[in-house]
Formats: C-alpha cells, structure tokens, sequence
C-alpha cells in the first residue's frame, strides 16, 4: 500500500474541522514532517489564523512513533484533545487505516485523590484531627464545594480538576488532592485500583499522542524520574512560555508558615529530641526573616546561613528517624508520615540548595504586606538543563506566534541552550528556523500607533497626559478597548480614573474571574477591559468588541527584580549586551503576543496604541517593532483618532 501524501492527510483533517488550508499550515506541516524524518529540531513562528495546531498534529499522526505535546495554557490541552485530536484521527482514519490514540496527562496534584477524599486530610495539631467535610460548615463556600467535589467524585471518569464545573478554590481542592510526594504510591494505597492519576498515567503509556503541559514537561527533564511515557517526539506549543515555566518548576521557596508546617506533621513521627531540634532551627528561622528586607542575596548573610545549616541538620535528622517510628495514637500512619516526609524533605532541599551557595542560583528575599518574608532561590538559566534534557534523544519541535525577536529566532533558541541557526559542532544541536507567516493582512487590517508626544513614563507617580490620551483614544474608538498595563497598579490607577470621566463601562482585572470578564468585554463593545500580565497572553475577542489595544508603557522586567538583574548582570559579564539580551527580549515577548490580541480574524481592524515615546525614539525602539506584526505605522495623533473613529463608525452601521 503506498504512503498517503502529507498534503492529501493535511486536506482532510482541515476540512474535518471545517477550516481553510493555508499555506502557512501546509509549509508548517511539511517542516515538522521534515524534522521527524531527519531527527532534528525546528523553530516554528505561526501567526495567529495560521492553524498550527493541525500543523503539527497532521504530521505527528501521519509518523506513526509516540508523540509528546506540551503546551501552556489549559484552553489549548483541553482544544487539543477534545476537538482538534477527535476529529483529525477520524479524519485520517481512512487514508492511515489506523485510529491513533491519544491521551491527557498532567501532573499528579490536578487530579482527585480517593484515599484523601474518603480518610481525610492529616490535619496539622493545632487544627485538631476531623473529617474535613463535617468541620467545614455547609453554608460556607468552602463546605459546599467541598460537598459538591464528594458528589462529583460519583460521577467523574478523570478525576481531572479542569473537568469539575465550576472549579474551585484551591483551598478547597487542596482537601482531596496531593502531591506526587505525598502520594502513598498504588501499591500501598488501599484505592491504588480506582486511583485517577494512576489511571491517566496508564493511558498515556498506550496513547501515540500525549498532551501534556510545560510543567510537567519540566519536572520530567528536572527531577531524573520520568514521568512521560517514551517518545520519539517532543512539540512544545506556546514555546514562547517555556524557559519561564521551567525556571517556576525550578525555583525553591522556604517561608516561616512552611517550616512550621513542616514541623508539626513531623513531631508524632519522631523521638522529641529530634522534634526539638527541628523547632529550635525553626524558631531561628523566623526570627532572621522577620528582618528580611526584600532584594537580592549576592552572599548568604551569616545569622541567615547560619538558620539555614541547622534547618538542613535537623531536617536531615527527622527524615532519618521518620521511618523507623510507629506512635499508635496516630490515626492513618502510612499517609500521616507521607506527608510529613514530603513537607521535611521540602525544608531540607530548599535550605541544602541555597547553603551549597552554587553559582549558577540566584538567591533574595520577597515581602508581601499580608503574608510576610518568602526567601527564593532559582536558577541564573535554565539553558544548559533545557539543552541537556530536551534536545538530546528526541526530535524537537518548537512553535508559536512569537519566537521570532528583533527579526530572527538566535534570541528565542539561546534560552533555551541552542547556537545560533547554522552553527555546527560536535554535540552541538542542528536546528532550522521557519517563520510561516499569517494568513491577516496586517498592514491593511491594522496600525500601530506610538505617542511620540508624551513624556516618558517615570517609576513613579500618575502621568496626566497619558490618562488624557487615553481617554481620548477611548472615546474616539466608542469603547471597544483591551487595556494592557505593565502593572496592577498602573490598571487600578486608570480604572479609576476613567471611571470618572468617561461613560463607557470599564472592567478591570480581579474584579471577577478572568473569564467572566472576558466574556462581558466580548458582548458589549463600549466595554473597556483593564488589565496585567494575564490579558497579554490570554485574550481571544475577534469582531468589533476588540477593536483597541492599549499599552500603557513598554513592559521591560522592573530595575529591581532579583533574578531578571542577576540574568543581565552576568550576559554583561560575558561581555554581552544585558538589557538587550534580558530586559529588550522580555519586553518584545511581551509586546508581540501584546499586539497579538488585536487581529484574531480576517475580517478584524483596529489599532495597537503605545502610549510610551521611546519605542519611537530609543534605540532598541527598532529592535521591539520589528517583534510586532507588520502593521502600518504612525505617531500622529490625529491620524489615528480619525481612523478609530471610522472603524467605529463601520462597526456601529454593520450592527444595525
């Protein structure tokens, strides 16, 4: 039987889904195709409309060796596998002769726990030991989600938390979940048989395709354990994301409430000797923190190496005699020590970690007014780890529609450990770079707008001239605005604001949940939506309820964020150029998935508008545009207000 042709499998999946082929998806296939063939690696920029997912998915399919998919955000994981994966493998069925499987797999703490759901949690002394669902009142919300999570339980086949509707707070599903180290294991577990995660884990290992996030993807390559299956195939979705979910998974945290913790589940476990230690380490602990001015740690002070040494030795000495004590009075044992182990091994890893002092660790403090001093420790790059663990045994390919910074993807490809493109060497990972474009017209279908006129945005303080633009841009566009502010407090301020002056409805971040929002900006177009960091990345409003995409200044990391600095500081040891290789790249990251938000269909307009003058007038002001799509530009200010108020215009006659 011959091999059915890529373009022949590709047509059939797009018209399964009812889309259009583009040639961007058919270049995309063929690529991907190309790299699983040769064992190598490619970088995919696919512009949003592209439809990279049947991109990918075609080839991958077609190949016939197990696949892993990782991506960033859930919308994606749950696409992927509920629509997009359904519908190509019966699409393909015909022309395969074969239905490849496919599976979800997250890590083990989003799904139910049956032991924790019907033992109970171990509960801390002092918040005595009883059934959480009896103590939480049923009036509470708390207690009602906990009612309706033991309802669910019933009725659930995954087990999955994103498939229990409406979700829950985390508090409440940290009642019925754990982590992987607090997990008995199946064999010890008397629900080991009905055991969710344990369930998906088999699925995976039968499925071709896995869908997975970056998360998990990083614990995988971090931890030596492997948690995925094998394969031959590695697609990283939203690749954009990957090097700052892999330093996440990566950073090690120890406050005071954390080791409290630690020391109250361990203190049946053990001989009080032993316990008395590990309070004494403690109690030092939180008295240097209470100290702790927030900032980089370039060396560890001595009271605070000093706190870490002995919460090292002692929590070194509970993990030893925790498993050789049996205290009878203790209800649940087996699952009491588990967890008592996981929150002691926690300690001990953090604080051995940051005594070690490596070089390649970044080390600060953090303050938060409610929850006091948090000491961090993460690492100055994740490059070499991602070079190591990723690259090495599989084919790899890497998409999304932002991977291309400044006009070429070296920036994206040295994050994550590759040479620049065409570099040869021994051990030294061949990779190709493949910008397939977008099927939107972007120079006829937007503009971007700088102000050039006003000041530039200082640290501090309120900045009229850009709430007057901003409320003139507003009106001139009837509405119809995503507000991205590079802070919570930047949103807040302009919120108010507006509020004030204007009669459009505006909706500001934290309000209501993310999609609640989105939602009621989407079906009124005089709403504006305010906004942080989420709503770069995570808004998807085509039509004329979007037809604005306000920044209120370029989003560089801030000057005294402690692992950004330290990851400028040593490019610049190297001899390298520090703001362009960390602050610019995070900036243009930012700012094209930023503008991204504007043209989601081919019938969209609108205007992206920078309210900041130095992507007009500074230097890497060119460097930042040419990240941006391609629309036409201009700094004047009448131009854009009449053409704002033409798309509004045309918008208004087409809704009557």
């Amino acid at each position: 039987m011959t091999k059915p042709s890529l373009p022949d499998l590709l047509h059939a999946a797009v018209s399964a889904v009812g889309g259009t082929e583009r040639p961007g998806q058919v270049a995309m296939a063929e690529a991907v195709a190309e790299a699983i063939d040769d064992n190598s690696h490619r970088l995919i920029q696919a512009g949003t409309g592209t439809g990279k997912s049947l991109g990918y998915l075609v080839p991958a399919l077609a190949h016939g060796e197990r696949v892993v998919v990782a991506t960033a955000t859930l919308a994606l994981q749950r696409q992927l596998v509920e629509r997009d994966l359904p519908r190509t493998v019966e699409a393909l069925h015909p022309q395969l002769r074969r239905r490849p499987q496919f599976a979800m797999l997250k890590g083990r703490s989003n799904y139910l726990c049956l032991h924790r759901l019907h033992e109970g949690a171990p509960q801390d002394e002092e918040e005595g030991l009883f059934d959480q669902f009896e103590a939480a009142t049923p009036t509470s919300k708390l207690g009602q989600d906990l009612l309706r999570m033991r309802d669910w339980a019933d009725e659930t086949e995954t087990g999955d938390r994103d498939d229990l509707t409406p979700g829950v707070s985390d508090k409440a599903w940290a009642q019925i979940s754990v982590s992987s180290r607090e997990c008995l294991g199946a064999t010890k577990c008397a629900y080991g048989a009905e055991c969710f995660a344990e369930a998906a884990r088999e699925r995976a290992k039968l499925a071709d395709v896995v869908v997975t996030n970056h998360a998990l993807l990083a614990i995988d390559a971090i931890e030596g354990a492997p948690v995925l299956p094998q394969h031959e195939v590695l697609i990283v979705d939203e690749a954009h994301e990957l090097v700052s979910r892999v330093t996440g998974v990566a950073t090690g945290e120890l406050t005071p409430g954390q080791v409290n913790r630690a020391v109250k589940r361990a203190a049946k476990l053990v001989d009080e000797k032993t316990a008395d230690s590990l309070q004494t380490a403690s109690e030092t602990f939180e008295r240097v923190m209470e100290l702790a001015l927030p900032g980089r740690l370039e060396e560890i002070p001595e009271d605070l190496g000093y706190a870490l040494m002995a919460l090292r030795d002692a929590s070194r000495s509970v993990i030893s005699a925790i498993g050789t004590t049996r205290d009878k009075s203790v209800h649940d044992e087996d699952a009491v020590r588990k967890q008592a182990l996981a929150a002691v091994e926690s300690v001990h890893g953090v604080a051995e970690r940051i005594t070690q002092g490596s070089e390649y660790d970044v080390v600060w403090y953090e303050r938060h007014d409610r929850f006091g001093a948090t000491l961090r420790v993460a690492p100055l790059s994740v490059s070499g780890l991602l070079r190591e663990k990723l690259f090495a045994e599989r084919s790899v390919v890497l998409t999304s529609a932002t991977l291309k910074l400044g006009g070429d993807f070296n920036g994206v490809a040295a994050s994550m450990g590759l040479s620049p493109e065409g570099v040869e060497g021994e051990d030294v990972p061949q990779w190709k770079g493949l910008d397939v474009g977008s099927p939107f017209d972007y120079p006829k279908q937007g503009i971007l707008y700088v102000a050039k006129h006003l000041a530039t945005p200082g640290r501090e303080g309120t900045r009229g001239d850009m709430m007057d633009e901003l409320a003139e841009l507003i009106e001139a566009a009837g509405g119809r605005t995503l507000g991205l502010f590079s802070s919570m407090r930047g949103a807040k301020a302009a919120a108010e604001e507006l509020r004030g002056r204007l009669e459009n409805p505006i909706l500001l971040q934290g309000e209501e949940t993310l999609g609640e929002l989105i939602k009621a900006f989407a079906a009124d177009p005089k709403t504006c939506l305010f906004g942080t960091l989420s709503l770069w990345q995570g808004v998807d409003v085509p039509g004329p309820s979007c037809q604005l995409v306000i920044m209120d200044r370029i989003p560089f990391p801030r000057p005294d964020d402690p692992l950004m600095s330290a990851r400028q500081k040593a490019v610049e040891e190297r001899g390298g150029n520090g703001f362009m290789s960390v602050a610019a790249t995070h900036a243009a990251l930012l700012m094209a998935q930023g503008a991204g938000r504007l043209v989601r269909a081919t019938g969209d307009k609108g205007v992206v508008a920078v309210l900041d003058p130095r992507l007009a007038t500074a230097r890497y002001g060119s460097f930042l545009r040419a990240t941006l799509p391609d629309f036409w530009y201009t700094t004047d200010r009448n131009q854009v207000r009449r053409s704002l108020a033409a798309i509004d215009a045309a918008a208004q006659a087409e809704d009557k």
